[in-house]
């Protein structure tokens, strides 16, 4: 009974390493589509939404079986508990990767002036932040998932940087209003991705160290 357990434990790490490793390629596909102006990149990876869908309800009944049938404590409660929420962000970050190749297409004829924004160095740090977050979980590595939390204000602070040049660019040149419009939304979009690596970090936290980390500086500030 406990080795089958145990070996249920493997098969859920194993699903959700699976499923990072497919919206990694989402995320890749959709920056090249973008950025090169890739429509059938695109598409590719909004087909690949389904294969995505279908892990994200693959690993919920894993975990719900586990939690039904082996009541798990300690690591072993941690790391459903973790996945769960891993699950979720992987989810989200693969509707993200739809999301920005659904802007591809309308942008593709305002390629030279996407290039004048500072999104590409943003998806760019956003991307590590995925691909470390999913190296931290499969490596059981805080250090790695505590480097994730720390870019976030980076991404943070370059969403507002483009943000204000784009209501620059919209009031000086009326005829960029329309593709201004679209990069403004897909700066939020790579902020949010990067928000969801900055979950799955604090998950390994979690997971690894029994530390939850979300919050902290609340905290912190609060007294008692």
């Amino acid at each position: 009974m406990v080795r089958h357990f145990e070996q249920e434990l493997d098969d859920l790490k194993t699903n959700l390493i699976k499923m990072g490793s497919l919206v990694d390629e989402q995320i890749d596909a959709a920056c090249e589509a973008l950025f090169g102006a890739h429509v059938e990149v695109a598409r590719h990876v909004i087909a690949l939404d389904r294969r995505v869908d279908e892990f994200d309800t693959l690993i919920d009944k894993e975990c719900q079986r586990i939690f039904a049938l082996a009541q798990p404590v300690a690591i072993d409660l941690r790391l459903l508990m973790s996945a769960l929420k891993i699950n979720n962000e992987l989810e989200r970050i693969g509707d993200i990767a739809v999301n920005i190749a659904e802007r591809v297409d309308p942008l593709v004829p305002f390629n030279e002036f996407l290039r004048t924004t500072r999104l590409h160095e943003m998806a760019s740090i956003a991307r590590i932040m995925v691909r470390d977050s999913l190296d931290a979980f499969i490596h059981n590595n805080p250090g790695l998932a505590t480097r994730v939390l720390e870019s976030d204000d980076v991404v943070d602070n370059l969403d507002r940087h483009i943000f204000r040049q784009l209501v620059l660019e919209m009031q000086s040149n009326p005829p960029n209003v329309v593709p201004a419009s679209h990069i403004m939304i897909l700066s939020r979009h790579v902020e949010r991705l990067a928000d969801h690596a900055t979950n799955i970090a604090e998950d390994v936290i979690f997971l690894v160290d029994a530390r939850i980390v979300k919050h902290n500086a609340f905290e912190e500030d609060r007294t008692v």
